[in-house]
Parts: C-alpha cells; structure tokens; sequence
C-alpha cells in the first residue's frame, strides 16, 4: 500500500459531475471575472463565516498583503506575528515595506502566544497577525483582550481553519480582519489559486475591494493609492461554491482521522498536537517526535508519505532573515520546528489506510 500525503483528485472525482456542470455554465456564460458566480461566492461565503462582507481575491497571500494594507500599513511599520506558520505573513508585510516583529507560540498548540505578542506591540504596530495553525483556532479572545487599548488590528489568518468553531462564532469572525487562503488543498480548496478577505465594516470593505482591482472607484478611475489586480475568477468561485456545502463532513472526516491517530499514538513517543473538536479542523495532522528523521523513514518503508509544515522558522529563511526582528528569544518556535512531522490526512482517505497509518504508529511504542 502507497498512502500519500493528500490526494486532492480523489474529491475532484467524486465531485466530477457536478464539477463538469459548474465549468461549462461559466464558459457558457462567457463571463470570466466578477461575474454572476463570483457574487454568489462571496454572499455565501460571508454568511458561511457570520461576516457581512466577503471580498474575494486572487491568493490567501494577496489577502493578507491587503489586509495589512487597508488597515494602513506602510514602509516602516511593523506586524507582530508567529515564526512557525511558513513565513506567509512575513512575506506579506515585507512587501509592503513594513517589518515583522516575531512573537513565540503556545507549547500546547503551536498558535500566537497572545501574552509573548502584546509584549511586542509598539507604537509603530500596525497589526498583529495571528495563523490558526493546522486548523487550530488561536486564542482570539485573549489576544483581542490584551490589544484592546493599544492600537494594533488585529487579524486572523483563517488560510487552514475554514469551519474550525470555537462557542459558536467560526474561523474569520473573532477579529477586525479574517483573511483566507483556497489554494487546492486546503480544506476549501478551489482548482487553483483563490483568497478572500471577510469584515464587517462597510468603510473598510469599499477599501479592500477598490484595493483588489487597482484602486478604482469607478472603471479606469484609481482613487485609493495601493491598489493592484488581485481577483477570483468564476470558475474558481464556480467551484468553490459547489464545494462549500460538504465542507463541514469532510471536517468531521479529517476530525475522526486524528482521534484515530491518537488513540493509536497513546504510550508512544509520538504526540499529536492538537484535539479533534469544534476549534480544530485538522487541515494538517501534525505530531512532535523527537527523532523525526528515524520516524519519518519507518513511515517510508511502510509506504507511507509525511512531510514537514515548516522545516523553517521565519528567522530562519534565508529571504527574511536580517529583515525581521526578534527581540525575544522563540525557544518553543525553534525546538517544534526540530520535531514537527505531518500524517497523512484528508477526508477521501479509505479506513484501510487510516489504519495502516495507525498501525505504524503503535509500532512506535
């Protein structure tokens, strides 16, 4: 038995008619962006996540970038954020020519650690960007409390939680920002590229979405410096609303599949590190061992793939080192990323390979 990582067109088969249906009424309509499946998206997309705007853009990347940038974001300013989540929010606000300041993480949960982040804040905090890690909802509350009187945005990186609930209020509602990623595997995924920015302000909204389309508040007419073209096509919004409707089973899918792994990780030196539950939609299942390497190799004899979400820290990338800063040490960022290993996990999964990856757990022991 080969047991990859995902297998993003096992769905896309199972969906195959429905998929086919969606394609052609677009190319039917012969309207390809900003059409009439790009203005459903975004209206059911919005009520999905309990936000009054959705505004779709080209890549979770692009949502962040413009996020930063509608809450003022400029050369100089700084975005506190994690280390640990694959450098996208540095990224983003390097392009914008601000600096990220680096915050630890939680041990339990490999989340923002809101107490480490708020010692960060300075006056030239503009954000504080906070990832919900492998599906993982961070401590939005304790965050929003501990910035309440110091100036900072707060926004919450949704890219790997769509659905993830924590008391009834969804991934994207906790914040004055949520930004989301649908790169195809993700637990929304489209069959491309897709991002979308959600909020309920009304000003901030008319901002984010001149900003998505060069800045224009009429056609031709840019108006709002910063702007750029970064928008969802219709057939990814085609898509992405056929796909909307399953995504709460195939949540629960990737939530048995854990409890699975860690009924069978019980007395191993291998821990899971997040629950299944409400605020965790098991993007990624990820585990701490500590010897990785030795592991991941008995997983590849047995045919199975892992893989490392991330093998480096944001001060550790070779583009963002020296651009960032890190007052404070990141002692639990730094040892993770030394024992952070990934399990296959996707709701297509069959029980006989959810068990065999199971069984080479318990072997473990």
């Amino acid at each position: 038995m080969s047991i990859p990582l995902n297998d993003i067109g096992r769905q896309h088969r199972s969906l195959a008619p429905a998929l086919a249906e969606a394609v052609a009424r677009v190319l039917e309509r012969g309207w390809y962006v900003h059409g009439e499946e790009h203005a459903a998206f975004e209206q059911e997309f919005a009520a999905f996540c309990r936000r009054r705007h959705c505004i779709a853009v080209g890549n979770g990347t692009d949502a962040l970038e413009l996020a930063l940038r509608a809450v003022g974001t400029g050369p100089g300013d700084e975005v506190v954020t994690a280390a640990n989540a694959g450098g996208y929010a540095s990224l983003a606000a390097l392009a914008l020519g601000a600096v990220p300041v680096l915050a630890d993480v939680r041990e339990a949960d490999l989340t923002l650690d809101p107490a480490a982040a708020v010692r960060l804040v300075g006056p030239r905090c503009k954000a504080v960007i906070a990832t919900h890690l492998y599906g993982k909802l961070a401590d939005m509350s304790e965050l929003a409390g501990r910035l309440a009187d110091t100036g900072a945005a707060v926004i919450e990186d949704c890219a790997q939680a769509h659905g993830a609930l924590r008391d009834g209020r969804p991934a994207g509602a906790f914040a004055l920002i949520g930004t989301f990623s649908f790169y195809p595997s993700k637990n929304l995924g489209a069959a491309g590229d897709g991002g979308a920015v959600i909020c309920d302000d009304d000003a901030l909204a008319a901002r984010l979405r001149a900003l998505r389309q060069y800045g224009w508040d009429e056609r031709y007419r840019a108006v709002t410096p910063g702007g750029r073209n970064s928008r969802l096509d219709e057939l990814q919004a085609a898509v992405l609303r056929l796909k909307l409707p399953h995504l709460a089973a195939w949540n629960e899918r990737r939530r048995a599949i854990v409890a699975r792994y860690r009924q069978a990780a019980d007395g191993t030196r291998l821990g899971l590190v997040h629950r299944p539950g409400p605020d965790y939609v098991a993007h990624l299942c990820v585990a701490r061992h500590p010897e990785r390497a030795a592991f991941r190799q008995r997983l590849a004899q047995r045919g199975i793939a892992s893989a490392i979400h991330y093998p480096f820290a944001d001060h550790q990338q070779p583009a963002i080192a020296g651009r960032a800063l890190r007052p404070l040490p990141l002692p639990v960022t730094e040892r993770a990323v030394g024992e952070i290993v990934t399990l296959p996990c996707f709701p297509e999964m069959s029980d006989a390979e959810v068990a065999a990856v199971a069984a080479a757990i318990e072997a473990e022991r």
